[in-house]
């Protein structure tokens, strides 16, 4: 598809998470990041200078004179409908941050309109892109694990500078990574049931835990919080138990264990001290690139389609639905 040039590839969003995409795009060898589109002047400018590129204010002027191979989408979750709507009915290409939506309704609008088209549509989902957890699947799928019995989640970190503007952003934006990993690793979720609490006082459900059953017939928990601290030792936890074996997987990044049942030696991996790519978390976004770039470039499908992003959403939509009812809800 692009064999001999390397894909153009225009950033909207000027935020944090923006520049992450700025910076890994304009670092590979095979893309050049063309453009930086914001929504105030100064940053957006200051932004663009930085990687000496062009700027713009409006999405459909940029695409006009850009003409990008590929449109990176870095918005807040609340605000992330118009602009990229405005991306697929125009045609372009597209790799959008989590989450893919607030809304279901907006969520499927999206992924209807790009299949549509028949857009390339990925999402980054980028804890699912660490060494650790990249083992994880290998040897799950290899089968050693055997039949999954019983999977734990645990993500709690803090909300200090982090707006809370939605009753249930933690749900929604904060944990869509885990409810994606899970699936990812256990295969789909069959139903669930959830319980949350707002004792932060912050008019959001900022903790919360669910009750998972699998397809496969294993079961699990998940919970997910805004009222602890990443500083704290497995602030973040994923704990798969097979009938063959189990595997622990510590903060994402920091040490993947598999160890056979009946067996007391195990396997670990851990990144070594002076591998500074494979201990840092902004790196998953490069990881994700590695798998992503060169399935655009020859036509192939995103190894993180969008789809799972619409399949998050309906997870938490789910566990909102249990809370308010108090009922246990199956899910398609």
């Amino acid at each position: 598809m692009m064999k001999s040039k390397k894909t153009r590839v225009a950033v909207i969003g000027a935020g944090g998470w923006g520049y992450q995409h700025a910076r890994a795009f304009s670092n590979r060898e095979d893309t050049e990041l063309c453009c930086i589109v914001g929504r105030t002047l100064e940053r957006t400018r200051a932004r663009a200078e930085q990687f000496k590129v062009n700027y713009y204010l409006d999405i459909d002027t940029m695409l006009e004179q850009e003409k990008p191979d590929l449109v990176s989408i870095c918005m807040p979750g609340q605000g992330t409908f118009e602009p990229t709507m405005k991306v697929i009915k125009a045609g372009f290409p597209l790799f959008v941050e989590k989450p893919l939506a607030y809304s279901l309704d907006e969520a499927r609008i999206m992924i209807e309109e790009a299949r549509k088209r028949d857009l390339f549509f990925a999402i980054d989902f980028n804890h699912s892109c660490s060494e650790p957890v990249q083992r994880a699947k290998q040897i799950i799928d290899s089968g050693q694990l055997g039949s999954i019995v019983f999977a734990q989640w645990r993500f709690a970190q803090s909300s200090d500078g982090i707006p809370i503007t939605h009753p249930y952003m933690e749900q929604i934006e904060a944990q869509c990574h885990g409810l994606d990993l899970i699936e990812y690793l256990c295969g789909p979720i069959e139903s669930l049931s959830a319980d949350m609490t707002d004792i932060a006082g912050k008019n959001s459900y900022t903790t919360f835990s669910l009750s998972l059953h699998f397809k496969n017939q294993g079961v699990g928990t998940f919970l997910g919080s805004f009222d602890s601290s990443e500083c704290y030792e497995f602030a973040q936890m994923i704990d798969v138990n097979g009938m063959k074996g189990r595997i622990l997987i510590e903060d994402n990044l920091k040490r993947c264990t598999y160890q056979k049942a009946g067996s007391q030696v195990a396997e670990t991996w851990r990144p070594s001290m002076f591998d500074d790519d494979a201990n840092s978390f902004t790196h998953n976004l490069d990881r994700h690139l590695d798998r992503l770039i060169p399935a655009f470039r020859s036509g192939g499908r995103p190894p993180i389609p969008a789809e799972r992003g619409l399949r998050a959403l309906q997870l938490a939509y789910a566990a909102i639905e249990s809370f308010q009812t108090g009922k246990r809800i199956t899910i398609e």
